[in-house]
């Protein structure tokens, strides 16, 4: 089983003694499609994994202890739509709130606050934050990210079709193609927009030891791209580009909106299969040192996975990681910074070397 999602190969370091290898190993199958993989310091021992159905699965030491939340009778899923992530509420330990983003029944964005009682989420605590009137099934964006200040952030795709037909990500006026954030337990705040210009920020996420913001934004048909901000410019407007710019080339004449252009720091073609970036994280766990402090995102089709290391602004250090991983759709990291990675075949692994 292992061997279809696995290509081992060499890593050879010029100049470097030997080192360790990094690989994966199985966490969990059995699943359905999978979105996204959750946790909270309030629980060290417990993994979230999110189903595109609209199931919330947890795992408590490695092992499957039950569902947490299900709303599929409110969801639609299919394709690019369904139950697209969660995140806990920094201070969870305390007021057990968590957060959803789903399509709905009629395909629109909703971003909902749930509350746990006695380790589930109780589906009659619902308040809803934001709802976008989505007019395509794809690009839904939908990943839900927390700051250390308490700020929770949602990434916003264009609202589909190809191309930005409204060009929604270049237009204030819009939530779609655009990173926003709010205070969800500070009443009368609205939704700020700190980045506009994304076409599908599929997974974006926070360095956990100084803040970086990191987001795989996914290309029309010839480049992925993984953007970079640094913590003290988050709350500076960024412009990711599109669809002015696919990322390092022009797009479109397309006029840019407000903001500052910001370049990729990386991005890769469609050669070997390649075709839509799957953002993921920094590495802070302790079981793989030689990881340490390395950024991991992937390929959904080739399952190639990649890290590299943000030095000055610049990505450095740039490896092509000797594994793959099928139908890669998300990732994640447990309460102690370990790294796992999310399938569309409902597995799930996790780092190791």
């Amino acid at each position: 089983m292992l061997a279809e999602v696995l290509a081992a190969a060499a890593l050879v370091v010029p100049g470097a003694q030997a080192r360790q290898e990094l690989s994966v190993q199985p966490y969990a199958d059995g699943l359905s499609a999978l979105t996204g993989i959750s946790s909270t310091p309030a629980e060290p021992r417990r993994l979230y994994a999110v189903e595109q159905v609209g199931r919330i699965r947890y795992f408590v030491n490695g092992k499957l202890g039950g569902t947490f939340l299900d709303i599929r009778d409110r969801i639609v899923s299919g394709g690019e739509q369904g139950l697209l992530s969660m995140a806990f509420h920094p201070a969870y330990s305390r007021n057990h709130r968590f957060y959803v983003n789903y399509t709905d029944k009629s395909g629109n964005t909703r971003v909902v606050e749930f509350r746990s009682r006695n380790g589930r989420g109780v589906k009659s605590t619902a308040r809803q934050l934001l709802f976008v009137r989505q007019p395509f099934a794809n690009h839904n964006g939908g990943q839900l990210q927390f700051d250390s200040s308490g700020r929770l952030y949602v990434g916003m795709g264009d609202g589909g079709s190809a191309g930005d037909p409204g060009n929604r990500a270049q237009n204030m006026n819009q939530q779609l193609g655009k990173l926003l954030r709010i205070d969800p337990l500070r009443r009368g705040a609205r939704w700020q927009i700190v980045g506009l210009g994304l076409r599908n920020p599929w997974r974006f996420s926070f360095d956990r030891a100084n803040g970086d913001l990191y987001i795989g934004d996914v290309g029309q048909g010839n480049w992925e791209e993984i953007d970079y901000r640094p913590r003290a410019q988050i709350s500076t407007l960024a412009n990711y580009g599109w669809r002015a710019f696919e990322g390092p080339t022009r797009y479109s004449n397309t006029a840019l909106g407000p903001g500052r252009l910001v370049a990729p720091v990386y991005s890769f073609s469609h050669d070997e299969g390649n075709c839509s970036v799957t953002g993921g994280y920094v590495y802070r766990g302790r079981a793989v040192t030689v990881a340490a402090g390395r950024y991991f995102f992937g390929d959904y089709c080739s399952g190639i996975v990649w890290s590299l290391r943000m030095q000055d602004g610049k990505a450095t250090e740039v490896r092509r990681e000797p594994f793959r991983v099928s139908t890669l759709t998300s990732f994640g990291v447990d309460a102690a910074g370990e790294l796992y990675f999310a399938t569309g075949n409902g597995r799930i692994f996790k780092l190791t070397a």
